[in-house]
């Protein structure tokens, strides 16, 4: 981890209708940093998530990558987007494609890389997340857990500057979530910036740098997660922590 900003969220204020669903967000991620973010179903996760590369449109405050303002739309937004790798609960693959299709369409239509050196990486990244046998069988072919790893990797073939992990393991059966979650404590250690919204607490105590907390739409609490899991400040984290650990 180092000390330069990556992502900077600033007053960040959104609505649904009445639902004020992002409240006053303030949240600097810094390079090479994991920033796992918690809090109990509705509290503004994935929202946040979201809009860190406009999926989700707000109404107030500033969000800088890099420094730079994020765009409102077109090709500076496209821009921005493939420096921000997103992974979702749904793997959102192409399902008329190989996975190695799924993996280098974007370095070849957005990067401009030739079709070549794009196959070369994309194989060197399916045997990164340890897919690569599959390279030419289509997404229907593959387990949930497979397919999850195919987007990680397709993410990857863009060489973002941060990714972003929204629940990337609950659409999954449990015998899979360790091979999606064992890809991703391996990009945290070699230094990628990330933040992750998920359920899986083990995750957040082995690879998060921080520990961001969130209820009813605003940041409660953030700690490194052995202060947070130990010794949480606020009486909503215990709260949420209890029942977590009860159940």
């Amino acid at each position: 981890m180092t000390d330069t900003p990556l992502v900077v969220l600033e007053n960040v204020n959104k609505h649904f209708g009445d639902l004020h669903v992002l409240q006053d967000i303030h949240l600097t991620v810094n390079e090479r940093e994991v920033v796992v973010v918690i809090g109990p179903s509705g509290s503004g996760k994935s929202t946040l998530c979201r809009t860190i590369n406009r999926l989700e449109t707000y109404e107030s405050g500033t969000i800088t990558i890099h420094g730079d303002l994020l765009p409102e739309e077109g090709k500076a937004l496209a821009k921005l987007r493939a420096d921000v790798g997103m992974v979702f609960q749904s793997f959102n693959l192409f399902s008329h494609k190989t996975i190695l299709e799924n993996v280098t369409m974007g370095p070849i239509k957005v990067r401009g890389v030739k079709s070549a050196e794009a196959k070369k990486r994309g194989m060197e990244l399916l045997e990164r997340v340890g897919v690569e046998q599959q390279a030419h069988k289509y997404p229907a072919q593959l387990s949930g857990g497979q397919q999850q790893r195919v987007a990680i990797a397709r993410s990857l073939a863009m060489e973002p500057r941060v990714m972003l992990f929204d629940e990337p393991t609950s659409a999954l059966d449990p015998e899979m979530i360790n091979e999606v979650l064992d890809v991703m404590i391996s990009l945290a250690k070699e230094g990628m910036t990330m933040i992750v919204v998920t359920h899986e607490m083990g995750f957040a105590r082995r690879a998060a740098d921080n520990v961001v907390f969130m209820s009813d739409g605003a940041i409660v609490e953030r700690n490194t997660p052995e202060e947070f899991f130990t010794n949480p400040q606020s009486d909503r984290a215990k709260d949420f922590l209890g029942k977590i650990i009860t159940n």
